[in-house]
């Protein structure tokens, strides 16, 4: 620290009191994001891949499309629906791009959608895997960890956030979908109800996993590794029915089951190999983190860039927001999830928890601003694979998703200044209340971004409708009633004059 000019100047540091604090001993590379790895979240990798690897996957994208396709823009809805319901078993954003943008982005193009809006809905909805419970990205067990709270409160916790930020999103394409006069999918080409609930038990292993650590009986280890084999027991059931439907008339079922032997063990070996390497770049992130905040931390700045922060702030608490965001999104840049809220928990959170931020408000602040650095430019990268994808601008895909992801952008100021909305010091009524009033928000939003409903938006109204849905987004009675009073006075303009165009034409 000694190399760095002005505020951030330390006392010097030998080479050697560094490389012992960060290689042999528990602030370093052993720190706690690598103890977490090795206990916890290795094991929900695994879980994940398996899960996937044994039909899930499949079967989350026919929900969503059964559920959505055939609305306006149903393959953008099918896009968001899939991918929040796959990010409870990956929580990768590059993962959920490839998993589900390979089907999903080509039949939004098919059905009139732009090729970078296509791109941009897809990375915009994959990366809200992230913080979509339970996993999170793997970091709600490092969340869990460092605030020394339950998993499984973290997981709740989260739960509003992640409905408003795919809430947004859905209500942006719907109304792109109107504006653009896009259909849905034929029916004839959707997956059937029947087809589903034929396939449902493919899910066991999910309600499992949620009722063990939900019911608190056992370790999160061994919570994992009982819903690790329940995975492989419903994926070899899921086999053998598939082969006994695909049988022919010399196939016996002793060479059926042979068979579905001989299946469920290579797609469990195939599943286990991608589970491990997956896992060795979540622990080189989880190693680098520790490397990183263990240099911060023995150097001393750290506790020089919390006070310059909080010094320039005053008390404004504002100006601490901004600043802090900033440095989340510049640092999580290129940074993969896990690696990037660490290194926001050793070096952001105790600034606004200094600034008077309750403490799990500034881990969730952190976490969710670390995660849209995968969508700001320039260094976009679930944007740039939905681009690839989609054969799309990587820039303009960019800026599309980041619109898309306003929610995400605006979540964490709301909770940083009325934590409400994460549970804390609130009743089961007012979360109702919280999350019917805040989707009501979005849907504001969203009429002030795509500057259409039933008709195109003139550009004040566009700016009340921002400022109503933001009103809506900010738990509190007043600013509810404000809300309400504006979007609503919008929606019935809009109606009228949509009448009136008609009846003239």
């Amino acid at each position: 620290s000694n190399y760095f000019p002005g505020f951030l100047n330390g006392p010097p540091s030998s080479l050697k009191s560094i490389v012992n604090w960060i290689f042999a001993s528990t602030e370093g590379i052993f720190s706690t994001p690598v103890g977490v790895m090795a206990s916890y979240i290795f094991l929900f990798v695994l879980f994940g891949s398996l899960m996937i690897h044994t039909g899930a996957g499949e079967l989350f994208i026919d929900f969503a499309l059964v559920a959505t396709g055939k609305m306006q823009g149903g393959p953008a809805k099918a896009a968001v629906v899939s991918s929040a319901i796959m990010g409870t078993v990956s929580g990768s954003a590059a993962g959920n791009v490839v998993t589900t943008g390979t089907f999903t982005i080509p039949l939004m193009k098919k059905t009139g959608y732009r090729p970078e809006f296509a791109g941009a809905v897809e990375a915009a909805s994959s990366t809200g895997g992230q913080i979509m419970p339970p996993i999170m990205g793997a970091a709600a067990f490092l969340m869990a960890e460092y605030m020394g709270i339950p998993y499984i409160q973290v997981a709740a916790i989260a739960i509003i956030p992640a409905l408003l930020y795919f809430g947004g999103i859905f209500c942006t394409v719907h109304l792109e979908a109107k504006a653009r006069g896009l259909k849905g999918i034929p029916f004839n080409e959707l997956p059937t109800w029947i087809y589903l609930l034929k396939n449902c038990y493919l899910v066991i292993p999910l309600v499992v996993l949620v009722w063990i650590v939900s019911a608190g009986i056992y370790t999160m280890a061994v919570s994992a590794a009982i819903s690790i084999f329940v995975a492989f027991v419903i994926g070899f059931i899921h086999f053998l029915l598939t082969n006994w439907e695909e049988r022919t008339e010399e196939d016996t079922f002793g060479s059926v089951l042979l068979e579905t032997c001989k299946t469920a063990l290579w797609t469990a070996a195939d599943a286990f190999a991608a589970g491990a390497r997956n896992s060795i770049a979540v622990a080189v992130a989880c190693a680098l983190a520790g490397m990183i905040a263990g240099c911060i931390t023995v150097t001393g700045l750290a506790s020089m860039l919390i006070n310059a922060i909080v010094l320039a702030a005053g008390d404004f608490l504002i100006i601490g927001l901004i600043l802090t965001m900033l440095c989340c999104i510049v640092l999580g840049m290129g940074v993969p999830t896990t690696a990037n809220y660490c290194i926001m928990a050793a070096t952001c959170a105790p600034i606004l928890i200094q600034l008077g931020v309750p403490l799990v408000c500034a881990h969730f602040f952190v976490f969710y601003f670390g995660i849209v650095a995968d969508l700001t430019p320039p260094v976009a990268l679930a944007a740039y694979a939905g681009a690839a994808i989609a054969g799309a601008n990587p820039m303009k895909t960019a800026f599309n998703a980041t619109k898309l992801a306003i929610a995400a952008f605006i979540i964490p100021y709301i909770l940083a200044y009325n934590p409400a909305m994460v549970l804390v010091d609130t009743t089961v009524v007012e979360v109702v209340m919280i999350a019917i009033t805040s989707l009501i928000g979005m849907f504001g939003l969203g009429m002030a971004l795509e500057g259409y409903y039933r008709g195109s938006i003139p550009w004040y109204l566009r700016i009340l409708s921002a400022a109503g849905g933001l009103c809506l987004v900010d738990p509190g009675t007043v600013t509810d009633v404000i809300g309400i009073v504006v979007v609503g006075a919008i929606v019935v303009m809009q109606i009228l004059r949509a009448k009136k165009t008609l009846k003239a034409a």
